[in-house]
């Protein structure tokens, strides 16, 4: 960086994301087709590369923003290909209200989720009434082992041989529905 730029780095950045802001703009919604994921990839690539680049690489900039800009792209394929981003729904989008509409919901999945808990509550009746208490508080209440074995007088060794009884019960109940 020649002196002016060390004093005032920021008059520098500045001028890169002046020059560069718009081309990189472009490049990412080619490829993402999203504004928001585009503005994000943008000020990324931006801020990664501004404390980086001298003056002395200053006809090189271009081609080091596209370098980390492409990397950048790279990274974020392989991390929605490893973490299946788009296989799943959103907690966000339960929590704030963006359920599934009506027409989504068909009247076979309701029938088949319907069938489903009449049989995990057949299985449930198949425990006894010691083992059944124990699995729903561990499992549907989200108790602690220790805090159960003090409501039931019992080690936290035999909560969990409940537990595990109750779980292969029901897997083999399940199973055998299949």
């Amino acid at each position: 960086m020649t002196n002016a730029q060390e004093s005032f780095p920021y008059l520098y950045s500045e001028e890169i994301d002046r020059r560069w802001r718009l081309p990189l703009m472009t490049f990412f919604l080619r490829r993402v087709h999203d504004l928001s994921d585009a503005e994000d990839l943008t000020q990324e690539t931006l801020s990664r590369t501004v404390n980086r680049v001298s003056a002395t690489e200053s006809t090189s900039v271009g081609s080091y923003l596209f370098t980390v800009g492409s990397n950048l792209l790279r990274d974020r394929a392989r991390r929605s290909k490893s973490h299946l981003s788009k296989a799943h729904d959103s907690l966000f989008d339960l929590k704030f209200g963006t359920l599934p509409s009506a027409d989504d919901q068909s009247a076979e999945r309701s029938l088949i989720a319907k069938e489903n808990l009449r049989r995990v509550l057949i299985a449930l009746a198949g425990l006894d009434a010691r083992t059944r208490d124990i699995f729903i508080l561990f499992r549907l209440e989200n108790m602690k082992q220790r805090e159960i074995a003090s409501r039931f007088g019992i080690s936290v060794s035999a909560v969990e041989k409940q537990i595990v009884k109750a779980s292969a019960h029901l897997a083999a109940q399940l199973e055998d529905g299949d």
